[in-house]
């Protein structure tokens, strides 16, 4: 989850600068650039008992350890919350889950160079520590009452306001882990095209990544459950937003659909003011319980922005944000995936004939299936391995088309290689750690602490 948003901090005096802020982010195609974010969980390799933010196994010290690699802090109330370094960024989720938002780079050689780097830092500071990190879905042991929070005022609202608005948002806050990629839009055209292609292929992402199959220590039923979390988290900020298909749809429509997004907070002078389920309309005429009198500003917009949860979302770029935390072949490949099919004009084109006739019912039915069967669930005389066969096939043409190499002469195509080859097998992460599971595991989620740690 983000923290402050850092925009120019001017009063806001027309709606239309709310279209022109989302309007900013249009970049022409040599200024596109792949931005990755991935979570994962930490825990205590003694016990497997996630760490606290306190004490000398706490993930302040940890924080505090990765300084030496060149990374700034960033403090609230005197404790490190969030690291820095150019334009990447370090961050707890609310149980302490560690994310590195990677800076916007040119090619996905750089972005799975900077994703090994984090993970070495990471484990050059936690070994000695006595601590280890996951990439999963989901916290495979844990219950949520053990799990402990992080010291951030934004996380305190959200705690308080989760439950009056749906029954998993507090799993969703302290016991789920995703990967997700910021892609760039060359025009308000080719922004409606990324986004009806990449909400109505979410799901394909979802099943290729579903790797959430565990609640405290047994089967949930489910392949993602963390997808699953997001259908009773809170809906009046989550979900496939079928109006991005209506005929008009542009940066306007998404104005108004974020306006009548309930708010959280307010962020002044370095305290967050509780706000949630609060208007932001109202906050444009001044008429914010929270601030009574007040009107808000670019920042407050930004903010609030990032307190939307779609399966894509709009800032000045779009947020894929259907899939599961996983290894670090994972962290490469999603990016690939979705650069392979946004980044090159023909594989957009042939990834839009490729859905563009799914009926909003069909988008619905995908939406709600994947998160338990995954790449078996059923779809016009096949299934969702079908899709997902054919859309990494077009991912594969687009990435080999953009001829971005590395020293050794090889295309970006080589990050799509996990998938692929989950494809050809036709079977989820989630079910071969079920085959385990049932298996060498002996009915216990332990050794996946081990054997799938980073």
């Amino acid at each position: 989850m983000s923290g402050p948003s850092h925009v120019k901090d001017v009063e806001i005096t027309s709606r239309a600068e709310l279209v022109e802020y989302l309007e900013s982010g249009i970049r022409t195609r040599d200024d596109w650039r792949i931005g990755t974010e991935h979570e994962k969980f930490g825990f205590r390799t003694d016990d497997l008992h996630a760490p606290t933010f306190e004490g000398e196994r706490g993930i302040e010290a940890l924080l505090k350890g990765l300084t030496r690699f060149g990374w700034a802090p960033v403090e609230e109330h005197g404790r490190i919350i969030a690291l820095t370094k150019n334009d990447a960024s370090v961050s707890l989720e609310p149980a302490g889950q560690l994310e590195l938002s990677g800076a916007p780079l040119a090619h996905l050689h750089q972005t799975c160079r900077e994703a090994g780097e984090h993970l070495n830092e990471v484990r050059a500071v936690a070994e000695p520590m006595g601590l280890g990190f996951l990439g999963m879905g989901f916290q495979p042991k844990w219950r949520r009452d053990e799990m402990p929070w992080m010291p951030k005022g934004r996380y305190r609202i959200m705690r308080d306001y989760m439950p009056k608005v749906g029954t998993l948002g507090l799993d969703m806050m302290t016991r789920t882990c995703t990967v997700q990629v910021n892609l760039d839009v060359g025009s308000e055209a080719d922004m409606v095209k990324k986004f009806r292609v990449s909400l109505a292929l979410q799901p394909v992402a979802t099943a290729l990544f579903a790797d959430s199959p565990f609640t405290e220590g047994k089967p949930n039923g489910f392949l993602s459950y963390r997808s699953h979390i997001w259908t009773d988290t809170d809906a009046g900020r989550t979900g496939l937003l079928d109006f991005v298909f209506d005929d008009g749809f542009g940066y306007e429509r998404y104005v108004d659909y974020l306006l009548d997004v309930p708010m959280y907070f307010v962020y002044r002078d370095g305290e967050y003011i509780d706000a949630s389920g609060q208007s932001f309309r109202d906050y444009m005429d001044g008429k914010l319980p929270a601030r009574p009198g007040f009107r808000p500003t670019m920042q407050d917009w930004a903010d609030h922005g990032t307190t939307a949860f779609p399966e894509v979302r709009l800032k000045k770029y779009l947020e894929m944000r259907g899939a599961d935390a996983g290894p670090w072949n994972r962290i490469c490949a999603l990016p690939a995936y979705w650069v392979g099919l946004l980044y090159d004009d023909e594989a957009l084109d042939a990834a839009w004939d490729l859905v563009k006739d799914f009926t909003l019912e069909e988008r619905h039915a995908l939406r709600d299936g994947v998160p338990r069967h995954a790449l078996g669930l059923p779809f016009r005389g096949g299934t969702v391995l079908d899709l997902a066969r054919r859309s990494l096939a077009i991912s594969a043409q687009g990435l080999r088309r953009r001829a971005r190499l590395n020293a050794h002469g090889v295309d970006e195509s080589i990050f799509l290689a996990p998938l692929m080859e989950l494809a050809e097998a036709g079977i989820s992460p989630a079910e071969r750690k079920l085959e385990l599971f049932h298996g060498t595991w002996n009915g216990r989620v332990e050794p996946v602490f081990r054997e799938f740690a980073y």
